[in-house]
């Protein structure tokens, strides 16, 4: 019985040669001093299927701004397309993939903060409105589900607001 080799979704050996050629076209083009030419649209595709294919993994599927990750993890790999070496590097899958990976961390990042934000502010709203019962009557459980989720998203988040003074 023979096994079959994995289907792999990108040819890393065909995404080296278009970055080893992309590598080139850029170089010569700033020893003419010209624009940088676009990547082919092999190394576009590559780039797309590597951050839409992570992004659905386990630790990263579930999110709400799931799109957002993808495109931030795009917008950073187009970026470092230059910073790409081939004679330091012989794996662009890898190299883009952790690219795209601490984008998608610093995404999640951003948005705990924009959650402590808004719940900040709710929070607020439910304190400085209880001074007059009569036009706010909901209980705190209504508002806050997770009151433990709650708390240790904002004992993090007070945490660095002391630390950064």
């Amino acid at each position: 019985m023979s096994k079959k080799a994995p289907v792999h979704y990108i040819n890393n050996k065909k995404f080296y040669e278009e970055m080893v050629l992309y590598k080139k076209s850029v170089d010569r083009a700033k020893e003419l001093k010209l624009p940088p030419p676009s990547a082919s649209d092999y190394i576009g595709e590559a780039i797309y299927e590597i951050s839409n294919r992570l992004s659905m993994k386990h630790n990263f599927v579930n999110y709400t701004y799931r799109d957002e990750m993808v495109s931030d993890g795009i917008e950073n790999a187009i970026m470092a397309l230059d910073n790409f070496d081939p004679d330091k590097y012989n794996n662009p899958f890898a190299y883009f993939t952790q690219i795209i990976y601490y984008a998608f961390l610093r995404r999640l990042e951003k948005e705990k903060k924009q959650s402590y934000i808004k719940r900040k502010a709710l929070e607020n709203f439910y304190f400085d409105s209880i001074t007059d019962p009569a036009n706010f009557n909901v209980s705190f459980n209504e508002i806050f589900e997770d009151e433990a989720q709650f708390t240790d998203l904002m004992n993090h988040y007070d945490k660095k607001e002391d630390d950064s003074k």
